[in-house]
């Protein structure tokens, strides 16, 4: 059989397929729900209506990706039982806690308080309805944790014991998985690149209105949010990665090895801006690298000593026997870089726009400066030469919405496809995890049905997304202005109508 097309690999493609499409609406979710209450508590406190009418706006684009991301992460569920029950049997008794409390304590969260604050609007005083999107926000970084806390035990296992009769691994200390520092630099990391998400996300949608000199004041305030979202999520993205490449370091060397192409260990080690590779050869035929940086990302240190692929490969056979233990390099090594790539260059321009944005919005001569008459928007002076950055600016600012979402992308597949051959790093390698009876004429449909039906939801989304941005904030309607002051609502009409949060 052509190892290409054999189950384990068509599972890995399947697995790695639905994980991907599904991650891209998790930062957003996590983010979206924290930067719609933050809205939504500035319109409790000022009653201000730009602030309402933002919170109505992107609360919308929230619920349509809240509701994609719970449709397509139902999957992964499926998967563990249909094409890995070999690893489900093994890991069952680890997973079964932390995905039992995301579900029972996090999910219910959200659940719950995301449709009373859908229908809600007209039923609870504004402070109670407020609190409802908090407790959402809430909800998703607790569903975060708890399953990062389960992947975290995949990259490092602690807190179990393996039964040698039964061949499964047993919980011993479940504290000990939820708060091991694997965990929580990937919950910190997984977090801070949610908000770099989110506010690239609120600056690009922000800059198609504005751009068309479209809901300025809505649009401005949004802006200036998202640039700010952007920018703290951004610095603190760096930070926290650079904590967990230290740990990474120190948890699995093969995975730093391999992000750098670093065939033989150095002392310092270099960190290459570009290298081409050739696995037979074992080293890189052409490489661009900036000296000592590999040495400090994995040690703090510019002149640390750090292991090449070639000894962590021949180390790793002595421990746990014959075979190879590479990953992917070109994969890991590109992946890595896409990852700081997209999410930086995000970064960047939203340090830029702030910067630009630091007072109010440069404004040509002559312009009104009313907050809901300004005509017109100039980042730059009004020349030639100003209105053509201007125009460079929003293009860029529109693009970044989607950099971060490519860089979260890259991340998880540099994180699980570093990890290989092991599924649970040193205890369980990817062949011994899928499930023995499963054919590969049976995986093959399944990926295919689960690709186009997620090319489908795709489509969907990006229609509902499309439809809902260009139509801008919403008018706000009497009922708007006047909230209910007691639950229940002031007006007990059974006929009245619900007034939905879009």
């Amino acid at each position: 059989m052509d190892l290409a097309l054999a189950p384990e690999t068509l599972a890995r493609w399947q697995f790695g397929i639905t994980t991907v499409y599904h991650f891209l609406f998790v930062p957003l979710t996590i983010s979206l729900a924290a930067l719609v209450a933050g809205l939504e508590t500035a319109w409790v406190r000022t009653g201000k209506d730009k602030y309402l009418k933002a919170t109505k706006f992107w609360g919308k684009l929230f619920l349509i990706n809240i509701a994609m991301g719970v449709v397509t992460g139902i999957v992964q569920e499926f998967q563990f039982g249909m094409n890995w029950s070999d690893y489900s049997r093994f890991v069952g008794d680890i997973f079964g806690a932390p995905l039992a409390f995301e579900a029972l304590i996090a999910f219910f969260f959200e659940s719950t308080f995301v449709g009373l604050w859908i229908f809600g609007w007209d039923k609870l005083p504004k402070k109670i309805h407020c609190a409802c999107i908090w407790m959402v926000s809430l909800g998703t970084i607790l569903s975060s944790y708890f399953i990062l806390a389960a992947n975290s035990w995949m990259q490092h296992p602690v807190g179990y014991r393996l039964n040698k009769a039964t061949g499964r691994a047993e919980l011993t200390d479940f504290w000990r998985v939820l708060t091991q520092d694997t965990t929580l630099v990937v919950v910190f990391h997984t977090l801070t690149a949610a908000f770099l998400t989110g506010g690239a996300f609120m600056v690009g949608v922000a800059a198609i209105h504005l751009r068309r000199k479209k809901h300025i004041p809505v649009m401005r305030t949004s802006l200036r949010l998202g640039l700010v979202t952007l920018v703290i999520g951004g610095l603190l993205t760096a930070v926290s990665g650079d904590s967990l490449g230290k740990v990474m370091f120190k948890q699995q060397p093969m995975k730093m090895a391999a992000a750098e192409a670093l065939w033989d260990g150095e002392k310092p080690a270099p960190f290459s801006i570009f290298a081409v590779g050739d696995v037979a050869k074992g080293h890189n035929d052409v490489e661009i690298s900036v000296p000592g940086v590999l040495s400090f990302l994995a040690d703090n240190n510019f002149s640390s000593y750090v292991p090449g692929i070639n000894d962590v490969n021949k180390a790793e056979q002595q421990k746990f026997g014959p075979g190879d233990y590479r990953p992917n390099i070109p994969v890991a090594f590109w992946g890595f870089r896409w990852m700081i790539g997209f999410g930086m260059t995000s970064f960047a321009i939203g340090l830029v726009g702030l910067w630009l944005t630091r007072k109010k919005f440069m404004l040509a001569p002559g312009m009104r400066t009313g907050e809901d008459e300004v005509p017109n928007l100039v980042l730059f002076k009004s020349t030639a030469l100003g209105t053509r950055l201007t125009k460079w600016y929003w293009f860029f600012a529109v693009w970044t919405l989607g950099f971060p979402l490519i860089a979260n992308s890259w991340g998880w597949i540099f994180t699980e496809m570093g990890r290989q051959p092991w599924v649970v790093y040193g205890v369980l390698r990817t062949q011994d995890a899928v499930s023995p009876s499963v054919s590969q004429g049976e995986v093959l449909t399944s990926m295919i049905v689960f690709t186009l039906l997620y090319a489908v939801l795709a489509v969907v989304e990006v229609k509902l997304l499309v439809k809902y941005v260009k139509a801008g904030p919403p008018e706000l309607s009497e009922a708007d202005l006047n909230p209910p002051t007691k639950i229940g609502g002031d007006d007990r009409d059974p006929d009245r109508p619900m007034a939905f949060s879009y």
